[in-house]
C-alpha cells in the first residue's frame, strides 16, 4: 500500500481528498489540529503544524504507520481579510505561521520518508501570482511567498528525484467562504480608516466569490496529479477571469480601476 500525508485533513478539501484517495487504495496519514475517528485505511494524527516539537511526534508517530510516504498533499491554511495598516501584529506573524512556516516544517520534517519518485503538493492559491486587491493583501501576500518557496523546493528536491507541484486553486465551496464572509464582515465593522470602501468592497468579494468549485473538485484534482508520471509545477482550477483580466494591465491602470471603484 502507498501512503499519502495529508494536511488540514479534516477541513473541507482536505476530508474531500483524504476520502478519494482511501477509495483509491492509499493509505492517509490524516494530519490536523482537530482530528476525527480512526477508519480503515486513513490514520489520524493530531498535531499544531507550526509547533516543531508537536510536528516532530506526528513524524514519530507516522513512522509507525509506514517507513515511506508517496506523497505529502498540504491544504492547512487561514483565510483572513484586513488592512495592511490597521492589522495587529501578531495576527499578521500568524498568517505567515499557519501559511508558510508550517509547510516548511511539515517537508522538512517528513522529508526522510520521501523516496525518489515521490511528490509534494502545496495548495496556495489563484491568488499567489497575481497582484492584491486591497484588504486582501496579508493573504494574497502569505500565499505567494508559499508559491516561491515551493517553487524553490521543486528545484532543490528534483535533485533528489522528489517533485514539487502547486494547485492554484480559485473560490471552493467550503467553510473558508463562510469565514472570507465573516471576516469581511468584522472588517467593515471595525475599520476606521476604509468604511466607505469597504463596503463596495463586500460587492465586489460576492461576485468574485459566486464562482466556486466543489471540494470533490479540488479532490479530483489532486489524484491526477498523483497519477502524473511527470508532474508540472503548476495546476489551476477555478481561475476568476476578472482577477486575471485586471492583473493584465499595467499597474497603473489597475490603481486607477481600484479607486474609481471603492472610493
Amino acid at each position: 500500500m502507498r501512503y499519502v500525508l495529508v494536511t488540514g485533513a479534516y477541513g473541507g478539501m482536505g476530508q474531500k481528498t483524504v476520502q478519494a484517495l482511501k477509495r483509491q487504495g492509499f493509505g492517509v496519514i490524516a494530519l490536523d489540529q482537530k482530528i476525527g475517528a480512526a477508519e480503515e485505511g486513513v490514520f489520524p494524527l493530531q498535531a499544531d503544524l507550526t509547533d516543531e516539537a508537536s510536528v516532530l511526534r506526528a513524524f514519530e508517530a507516522a513512522k509507525e504507520i509506514t517507513e515511506e510516504l508517496y506523497a505529502i498533499v498540504h491544504f492547512a491554511g487561514i483565510y483572513l481579510l484586513d488592512s495592511m495598516v490597521e492589522i495587529e501584529s501578531q495576527r499578521f506573524v500568524r498568517a505567515f505561521q499557519v501559511n508558510l512556516f508550517a509547510a516548511f516544517l511539515v517537508n522538512k520534517t517528513f522529508l526522510p520518508l520521501l523516496r525518489p519518485g515521490s511528490r509534494i503538493i502545496i495548495t496556495t492559491s489563484e491568488l499567489a501570482p497575481l497582484d492584491p486587491l486591497p484588504f486582501t493583501g496579508i493573504y494574497a501576500v502569505t500565499k505567494g511567498a508559499l508559491d516561491r518557496y515551493a517553487y524553490s523546493l521543486r528545484m532543490e528536491l528534483q535533485l533528489l528525484g522528489i517533485s514539487v507541484c502547486v494547485l492554484r486553486a480559485g473560490a471552493v465551496d467550503t467553510g473558508m467562504l463562510g469565514v472570507s464572509t465573516d471576516a469581511l464582515d468584522r472588517f467593515c465593522e471595525h475599520t476606521k480608516l476604509y468604511s466607505c470602501n469597504a463596503e463596495r468592497f463586500r460587492r465586489i468579494v460576492g461576485r468574485v466569490e459566486a464562482r466556486k468549485v466543489s471540494p470533490e473538485a479540488i479532490a479530483e484534482k489532486m489524484l491526477r496529479i498523483l497519477r502524473a508520471k511527470h508532474p508540472g509545477f503548476v495546476y489551476t482550477i477555478n481561475r476568476n477571469p476578472l482577477l486575471l483580466l485586471l492583473n493584465l494591465l499595467p499597474k497603473r491602470l489597475q490603481l486607477w480601476a481600484i479607486r474609481q471603484v471603492l472610493k
